[in-house]
């Protein structure tokens, strides 16, 4: 989607300027490029497809930048870009590196704390609906999974397996049933988007994924994947281990300054399963199955931990 020809245009159409250099270009969900323009201004360029959301999550990450807390500040857009697809700008923070999970939970608990904390009321944001899938248990559908995942797929044609499918119902009832006020997070809080600086934080990416929901059920998605390191760490450590999740749950509470009723740990335990699940889901899918491996072992304890 991003061709040297393309990229210059939008370069000019966003920011003013052609870009005097590309100093990187990668791409998942969205696709994305590092330029520098002439002036010197290093920015990232992002297309992905069009998704109404996108202008709230852009609010949120601006409210962020201007409170100081570590991600890349919104330089333009979101802006069509042709052909069902959306174009932003934001500033390039180079450096830093991922953090080792052998850090413990801690550190990264307590940059979640932050976030929530300084994040907009929804509110005060244009709509962050509908939520990212891997979050989605509240989904309007009548049918058990979103109607697309993340790749477009629709994880309702995909057999099994049984206990997936099973542990992911009794997720949604018990999800749908939990009342509290919703506040604003990161959505995909892993390791491959956050970038540190010894053991500061630098930035944090990825802000396509925010999400409104309950405190609890943010912090519960972030404690079941935390560790995931992505290429940088050779896909090591792809999501947390129980203990690793216990960690983040209480440690989050330590550094927000709180302590969670019983049900408030439940859901952040059963919003947790949730996109493990999904994971495995995909899994099921691909068919290939770490995250189903993975989790198999696990489910009767995170099901136990979430009272489900």
């Amino acid at each position: 989607m991003l061709d040297d020809a393309r990229l210059a245009g939008l370069c000019v159409r966003l920011l003013g300027e052609r870009p005097a250099a590309v100093l990187f270009r990668a791409g998942h969900l969205s696709e994305v490029a590092g330029v520098q323009l002439a002036d010197g201004t290093a920015a990232v360029i992002k297309i992905r497809p069009a998704a109404s959301r996108i202008a709230g999550c852009t609010a949120v990450q601006a409210h962020l930048a201007r409170a100081g807390f570590p991600c890349p500040a919104p330089l333009a857009g979101p802006t069509a870009a042709g052909d069902d697809l959306m174009v932003t700008a934001e500033a390039l923070i180079p450096g830093g590196s991922q953090l080792p999970a052998a850090h413990g939970a801690a550190p990264y608990a307590g940059l979640l704390a932050w976030c929530i904390r300084s994040a907009p009321e929804p509110a005060a944001v244009p709509s962050l609906a509908p939520a990212p899938p891997w979050t989605a248990w509240d989904h309007p559908g009548a049918r058990l999974w979103p109607d697309t995942d993340d790749h477009g797929r629709d994880l309702n044609e995909v057999p099994g397996p049984a206990w997936v499918d099973d542990a992911a119902q009794r997720v949604r009832q018990r999800m749908n049933r939990y009342a509290a006020p919703r506040r604003i997070g990161h959505g995909d809080w892993e390791s491959q988007n956050i970038r540190w600086s010894g053991a500061q934080p630098l930035a944090v990416h990825d802000w396509d994924s925010v999400v409104a929901q309950p405190e609890a059920a943010i912090v519960g998605l972030a404690a079941a994947v935390w560790p995931a390191g992505g290429p940088a760490s050779g896909g090591a450590s792809h999501a947390a281990t129980v203990a690793q999740s216990a960690d983040f749950i209480v440690s989050y509470q330590a550094a927000a300054g709180c302590r969670w009723s019983e049900a408030d740990v439940q859901a952040a335990w059963a919003a947790g399963l949730w996109v493990r699940l999904f994971n495995a889901k995909k899994d099921a899918a691909f068919g290939d199955f770490p995250e189903l491996g993975q989790l198999a072992g696990e489910i009767d304890e995170r099901l136990s931990l979430a009272s489900l």
